[in-house]
């Protein structure tokens, strides 16, 4: 279960009253996940056991999961597709979810964007070859959030954007300008991140987060940026957890910073409240494979925050969503409306 310190209800703007809907901006991509019995070593072979595609991608996964939630407001995307199969399939995929595309650009300049995911049967464990493709391209002139009544806008994944990940005028990545945009224009950001180096993570990361209302994080990028050692697993350190999400709060983050990792997760407000959620106790031999996690953990947190909740009933929904992922090998097949995802926990429990 969820607990808060200094717990109070996250004021809502009423610039935002009348809005309802979430927008997503960022990677889109086909996911080509293959089982695998094993990693292998150098020069050597692995069986494929297993072979899947889908959804993958920030948004993507984020718009795909709160449909698949059954989620009671609008969707949208905005992205940059292929002039092919893939991303002919992607723009079919979302309108047979609710999804708007009416800003998922086409480009013949490069394909879409695919990423082969190696995911190891028996751990769960998967690695990624990606090629950018289209994603490269995308620039903030992809960006319109002049007609959107969305409340919010997911930005994901800044440093897989090289277009934006790159330095504008002011000296700060693209990215900044768009999710500056955004803010202008009545909506409430927020940001997903890769892992990539720490140098290249501090970089880029850290200039955008003043135009940032809630950041999504994992332990390794949170550790890069700060500098602050949080462990992992049985070696997590709670009060480094802690610490580096004020620390990242002290960057510029203006209303909540969600410190993820497959224990549980920890998030940290401005006005001075922390809240912890373990994740859900799904058995082994229920997991089919980790992709999609965070996206899915992000995406039940985001249908809180659309909603008003609070935000230990948003990390319990962030927590079972990401649980009902893990149940297929792709991305987003296994999540299921929200009192599905909720029953999980009910009846599996949480991790301390």
């Amino acid at each position: 279960m969820a607990f808060c310190r200094r717990q109070v209800r996250t004021p809502t703007f009423i610039l935002l009253f009348m809005r309802s809907g979430l927008i997503a901006g960022g990677n889109w991509l086909i996911d080509h996940v293959k089982l695998i019995d094993a990693w292998p070593a150098q020069d050597s072979l692995a069986n494929i056991v297993g072979l899947s595609s889908g959804n993958g991608g920030g948004p993507y996964n984020v718009l795909k999961d709160l449909a698949r939630m059954q989620a009671p407001f609008p969707l949208a995307g905005i992205g940059l597709l292929g002039d092919d199969a893939d991303g002919r399939r992607i723009l079919e995929d979302c309108k047979a979810h609710r999804i708007d595309p009416a800003q998922l650009h086409v480009t013949r300049e490069r394909p879409t964007s695919y990423t082969d995911v190696m995911s190891v049967r028996d751990t769960g464990h998967r690695t990624y070859f990606h090629d950018r493709g289209t994603n490269a391209l995308l620039a903030p002139g992809h960006f319109d959030f002049t007609a959107t009544r969305a409340r919010i806008f997911h930005f994901a994944y800044l440093l897989l954007l090289d277009a934006l990940d790159a330095a504008g005028e002011d000296g700060r990545p693209r990215a900044a300008e768009v999710l500056r945009r955004a803010r202008a224009a009545g909506l409430r950001t927020t940001l997903d991140c890769v892992s990539t180096d720490a140098a290249r993570q501090r970089a880029i990361v850290a200039p955008v987060l003043p135009e940032v209302d809630t950041l999504f994080i994992n332990d390794y990028e949170a550790e890069a940026v700060t500098g602050i050692t949080v462990g992992r697993g049985e070696h997590l350190d709670r009060a480094a957890v802690e610490r580096a999400a004020r620390a990242l709060l002290a960057l510029g983050v203006r209303d909540w910073v969600l410190v993820h990792f497959p224990e549980g997760a920890c998030a940290a407000s401005a006005r001075g409240e922390v809240c912890w959620q373990g994740s859900v106790r799904l058995p082994a031999s229920a997991i089919a494979g980790t992709a999609g996690a965070g996206d899915a953990f992000a995406a039940g947190v985001l249908y809180g925050l659309h909603e008003d909740w609070p935000m230990p009933r948003c990390l319990e929904l962030g927590a079972c969503v990401a649980a009902a992922s893990l149940r297929h090998p792709t991305t987003s097949d296994a999540v299921a409306p929200v009192a599905e995802c909720l029953a999980l926990g009910r009846t599996h429990g949480f991790r301390a």
